[in-house]
């Protein structure tokens, strides 16, 4: 296993540049996703890491080695793709060893490294199967057999739950959690899904247009986002629009003062962030306003929409709106509300992120 540095990677393609000068270190051990839109340059980043895209700039380590120039089968690192990329004409045990023959490592050593691989993954009943007998699931297990066989320095994964059904792809991050902190191996993931990146990683790299965003734990970035971008991304969210009134006032377009905790990356603030889940509702007056500690507002209910472990509620305060998520649980004394009801919107100070 290795800690894996890069110093000012950048990436162009003609005059496009897809990672610009981006600087980063991944922790021995550690499983780190990168998440970000179509076309962030979270795949171009993983592609340069693996050696199948050489950087314009810029500089790649394996822990003290310099890594930037050379091939995919110099580096040590475990590759799954999204299609997994399996030989269909070989079994399960053939497609795991081949990576081991082409490294020529001999016969007698081959066989008892892939079967101790498939068992870490559960497939070892199924090693003289074809990937078409085979299920997504396992298909995916399969792939990730092949990238751990040969104890690579990191494992590094482009989208590989994509493929599956919802029920499965629950399932198999968590066999792949589960299997990443057994082995103690360095993982890269990348993907788009905001779900996947936050259960299964223990930092993130929120990436947009080439460049990092923000780089923290799951818990950090969803608590506590660098700027709109990123609370916009991970995450529902109410936004509440105007500008600062003194060091911790806010004036929404609307007149209305409120609070608000931690305050973002940047200068140019002009944006409150409150999670649905932070709000809660309270029966109250008529009107529209805020307390003495603003960290109220007085609303009508215009929307109630059940969504099985939840229930929406939209709640309309002049031209402002609030999304709200209350629980539903095994508390059935939760008040429920109708469109019309006069209630008021209260939060914690530092549930409002100033962005």
């Amino acid at each position: 296993m290795s800690n894996i540095t890069l110093n000012k990677v950048t990436k162009r393609y003609g005059n496009l540049v897809t990672v610009d000068a981006l600087d980063l270190e991944v922790k021995d051990g550690e499983f780190l996703a990168f998440l970000g839109p179509s076309g962030c340059g979270k795949t171009t980043t993983l592609r340069m890491i693996a050696g199948l895209a050489i950087p314009d700039g810029g500089s790649i380590r394996f822990g003290n080695r310099e890594v930037t120039d050379l091939p995919p089968y110099m580096r040590n690192a475990g590759l799954v793709f999204q299609g997994y990329a399996l030989f269909p004409h070989m079994t399960v045990a053939d497609n795991v060893a081949f990576g081991l023959e082409m490294r020529k490592i001999s016969r007698q050593q081959i066989k008892p490294r892939v079967m101790e691989a498939l068992r870490i993954v559960r497939m070892d009943h199924l090693a003289d199967r074809l990937p078409r007998q085979l299920s997504g699931g396992q298909q995916q297990r399969v792939a990730l057999a092949r990238a751990i066989v040969y104890q690579p320095d990191a494992l590094l994964l482009d989208e590989p739950l994509s493929a599956l059904d919802a029920k499965l792809r629950l399932e198999v991050r968590t066999e792949l959690r589960k299997l990443q902190q057994d082995l103690g191996l360095t993982t890269i993931f990348v993907t788009h899904d905001q779900d996947e990146a936050i259960s299964l990683a223990d930092r993130i790299v929120v990436m947009s247009n080439g460049r990092i965003e923000q780089v923290g734990t799951p818990n950090g970035i969803y608590e506590r986002p660098a700027n709109l971008f990123v609370a916009e991304f991970i995450g529902g969210s109410n936004f509440l629009k105007g500008e600062l009134d003194g060091a911790d006032r806010f004036r929404l377009d609307t007149g209305q003062v409120i609070g608000f905790g931690h305050v973002g990356s940047g200068s140019n603030c002009s944006t409150v962030s409150i999670r649905p889940e932070r709000i809660r509702l309270r029966s109250g007056s008529a009107g529209s306003g805020t307390d003495a500690t603003g960290h109220e507002i007085r609303a009508t209910v215009e929307n109630v929409i059940y969504r099985g472990n939840l229930t929406e509620i939209v709640v309309g305060a002049g031209d402002q709106r609030l999304t709200v998520h209350q629980q539903n649980g095994f508390d059935q004394s939760a008040r429920t509300f109708s469109p019309g009801d006069a209630v008021v919107a209260e939060w914690t100070p530092e549930s409002a992120v100033l962005l």
